[in-house]
């Protein structure tokens, strides 16, 4: 099989845009390739946080990855910080790497610009520690969104530059791009995320999500309930594509929208019951799980256990090939 790597860090409660846009991909994926997913509680660090709360941080995002149908008993899902390696392979990475193509990064760019006052080394060199985080497994795919294949070409050339320096070493491993790459927020004019507040949460209620579907912006055009509208502008109608079946999307949805057979109020309450049927079992298997977090702690133990022995591998390898492994006596 080959080799799946990826990461999420562990920045609070869920939202769909995560769900639809990368776990539940990864929820398919994982019977299909010996999968390593990772909480990388070291990239989180990159940004100002206060560090009480980054336990129980990684502790909800690992017992909610699991809700989702992560299986930890079958996936390699671990937290990046309890494998020493992935900063080790990050220090030697970074003497092959230039600091010119650093700066070029957009997500360098991006968050530099967002937190002015804290541009410190790590927003510089987190591709780099996401290069660690794949290639110390010899990871071959890497599920990611549109927004970040340059991070993935980015990890093949360091992969390229030290082969070529030190021998064959690391595969160039291929983004897998997700059937949803970018899942916009409820105001319909940036990308879903805590920090717009303009998400909904995969573990919030029904009554939860209806307070803010209820009010979120629809095709412009369809000002009275009588106005026709055009589906494709209409950003509930991008939502329902996630989650309502044919033929009731083609019909009931897009076509009640174009000729004003639908309301926007009975459109959203259509995707919300759709919606709904998707979040109400995570939610449910949420509660089990938060019930007994020691029999997630256990899986995560022995899963950080194969990682450090997997990553130490890889270490020892790369060492031996730049001349630092100890082959000389005393």
């Amino acid at each position: 099989m080959k080799v799946l790597f990826t990461g999420i860090q562990p920045t609070g409660l869920l939202h769909i845009g995560n769900y639809f846009g990368a776990v539940r991909n990864w929820v398919s994926l994982q019977h299909q390739y010996r999968t390593y997913i990772s909480v990388v509680d070291l990239h989180a660090i990159t940004i100002q946080y206060e560090p009480r709360e980054m336990p129980g941080a990684v502790q909800e995002m690992v017992l909610q990855l699991a809700a989702c149908g992560i299986d930890p008993e079958k996936t390699l899902l671990f937290v990046q910080s309890e494998v020493p390696g992935h900063a080790d392979l990050t220090w030697t990475f970074n003497t092959i790497t230039p600091l010119g193509e650093l700066e070029r990064m957009t997500q360098f760019k991006d968050k530099s610009a967002q937190h002015r006052k804290n541009v410190n080394v790590g927003l510089l060199d987190y591709p780099v520690l996401q290069a660690a985080d794949i290639l110390i497994y010899k990871g071959e795919v890497v599920p990611v969104g549109e927004d970040q294949v340059q991070h993935v070409e980015f990890t093949r050339e360091v992969a390229r530059r030290f082969n070529a320096r030190y021998g064959d070493t690391f595969p160039e491993c291929e983004a897998l791009l997700t059937a949803s790459p970018r899942i916009m927020g409820l105001d319909g004019q940036a990308k879903m995320s805590k920090s717009k507040d303009n998400t909904i949460g995969l573990l919030e209620t029904r009554e939860e999500v209806w307070a803010k579907l209820s009010v979120a912006p629809t095709d412009p055009a369809r000002v009275r309930r009588s106005d026709p509208g055009t589906p494709e502008k209409c950003n509930i109608y991008s939502y329902h594509k996630l989650v309502t079946p044919e033929p009731q999307l083609s019909q009931t949805v897009a076509q009640g929208c174009r000729t004003a057979g639908i309301g926007c109020i009975d459109c959203k309450k259509l995707f919300l019951d759709n919606l709904m049927k998707e979040l109400d079992p995570i939610r449910e298997r949420y509660g089990q799980l938060a019930a007994r977090p020691e029999k997630v702690r256990e899986a995560l133990d022995a899963n950080a256990a194969t990682c450090r022995a997997d990553a130490g591998r890889t270490i020892l390898e790369v060492k031996e090939k730049m001349g630092l492994a100890r082959t000389w006596k005393i």
